[in-house]
């Protein structure tokens, strides 16, 4: 054991409900968690086509699906999010047996679709057990059909817990168009010294996903995500390819960063005066040789607009390592640790980290189970000029506003995001006809296209 010092964050001040209705709160339990007991959330969307299937399932369990609705629907309105039980189509029940046949399911979903007039918003999907026909199903739903869903399990609905419901609810919220937090002090303010408030700034992150140990020929899955509004900044949209097989460098960064970078102009107005860019899966015996080419194609993108030049910071996130961080008792015994994990927002940027570089460790969250795992940062590349605490205090921040959970994550949402989107890459090639991808290392199947009321939605989350 090292002995060394660290330092905990304070949480930030958040904010729920949108007009009339806001709220500030600011997590002061032990795990930071917070509630949306008598609360909107921030910016609720209004879902005004929606439908659900069934896959599987008992009589007595479809017996729930009334309820379910009922109750969903009630929750959202709690929650300020508009999912209309009036308009939800007649629930379908099928087989779970539909799964295995691609061309049947994809059949299924397009009569659906056909029923809504084009206009279906969100399929809620209703599943009796995990099912390797989950993939096919999304897949078809975002790239062939143009609908966004949602999945869950029978298991679930015999409960029908509040929290469950609230968890179900902030999904469909997010990937909708919705916003479920916000922190009340909007960027500017967080770092006035760098971030002003009518010089936007779009966080980066990106993620390479390779396929597993004994695979020798599928291709590797890259996503970039990239934040879609000022000074919020919580709203993310993903692009994502295949490239060569077990290639860590980005292939086609300048193509899907210009693509964002135009998306992030329709949205905001102008282009960003400063990009973060969140670099997750890099081995630091590549972290310069990710740096230069990838920087690099970053910087190809913005010279494409005459003039422009933002500042960039790059940083590498890094989970897979081996460092784990405990209390010493209060007694001062160097033998005795405590058994409880080091709390959420625990920083140690000293001892244990690179003498000359700029990196630190950041536990943002709490651990519920085993042994809490901190995340290095390592900022290879820095044009906006942090100094330490700033872009410590940043990423801690920026942890409270992940989509899903009413809780920090314990990795900063833009790398997260781009593991998020970067799995579902790889589904969209596990389909059932996986012959057609028995291909050399050196080739590369395309990934199918996503339809356009899909793509700038956070359809991954």
């Amino acid at each position: 054991m090292t002995k060394l010092s660290g330092r905990v964050l304070l949480p930030p001040k958040l904010k729920l409900g949108s007009s009339g209705r806001i709220k500030d709160i600011t997590p002061d339990r032990f795990d930071r968690q917070w509630s949306f007991l008598d609360s909107h959330v921030a910016e609720g969307s209004k879902i005004k086509s929606w439908a659900l299937i069934s896959f599987g399932g008992t009589p007595e369990q479809h017996f729930c699906i009334t309820k379910f609705v009922n109750q969903l629907s009630n929750r959202c309105e709690q929650l300020g999010i508009l999912l209309n039980k009036k308009t939800i189509i007649s629930p379908i029940f099928e087989r779970i047996q539909l799964l295995n046949n691609v061309g049947i399911l994809e059949g299924k979903l397009k009569k659906i679709q056909e029923a809504a007039s084009g206009n279906l918003q969100l399929l809620i999907c209703v599943m009796e057990r995990r099912h390797q026909g989950y993939a096919d199903l999304k897949r078809i739903a975002e790239t062939s059909i143009g609908v966004v869903t949602q999945c869950c399990l029978y298991s679930n609905l015999s409960k029908l817990t509040s929290q469950f419901l609230t968890n179900l609810a902030l999904k469909i919220n997010a990937k909708l168009g919705g916003c479920n937090i916000a922190l009340y002090s909007s960027f500017p303010c967080q770092i006035p010294r760098i971030f002003l408030s009518e010089e936007p700034v779009m966080f980066m992150g990106a993620d390479v996903t390779h396929p597993h140990p004994l695979d020798d020929s599928s291709p590797s899955v890259v996503a970039v995500v990239a934040s879609m509004n000022w000074p919020s900044a919580n709203k993310y949209i993903s692009r994502m390819r295949s490239q060569t097989h077990r290639k860590e460098i980005i292939e086609q960064l300048d193509v899907m960063a210009g693509e964002l970078l135009e998306e992030f102009l329709k949205e905001v107005g102008k282009l960003p005066s400063r990009i973060i860019f969140f670099r997750d899966g890099v081995s630091e015996t590549q972290f310069y040789k990710v740096l230069k080419e990838e920087m690099h194609a970053v910087r190809t993108t913005c010279s494409r607009y005459p003039g422009y030049k933002p500042l960039i910071t790059f940083i590498v996130v890094q989970k897979r390592h081996h460092t784990r961080l405990f209390h010493r008792e209060r007694n001062g015994s160097s033998s005795h640790y405590s058994d409880q994990n080091i709390p959420p927002g625990t920083v140690v940027d000293t001892v244990i980290t690179h003498p000359r570089e700029f990196d630190f460790y950041l536990c943002s969250h709490w651990g519920t189970k085993g042994t809490s795992r901190p995340t290095h940062y390592h900022v290879l590349w820095d044009e906006n000029n942090f100094r330490s605490d700033e872009v410590q205090q940043l990423i801690h921040n920026l942890c409270y506003t992940f989509a899903r959970c009413t809780r920090p994550v314990s990795l900063v949402p833009p790398a997260y995001y781009a593991h998020l989107a970067a799995y579902r890459g790889r589904l969209y090639l596990e389909r059932s006809d996986t012959t057609m991808y028995r291909v050399s290392p050196l080739q590369t199947v395309p990934l199918p296209k996503l339809r356009d009321n899909v793509k700038r939605l956070m359809f991954y989350c």
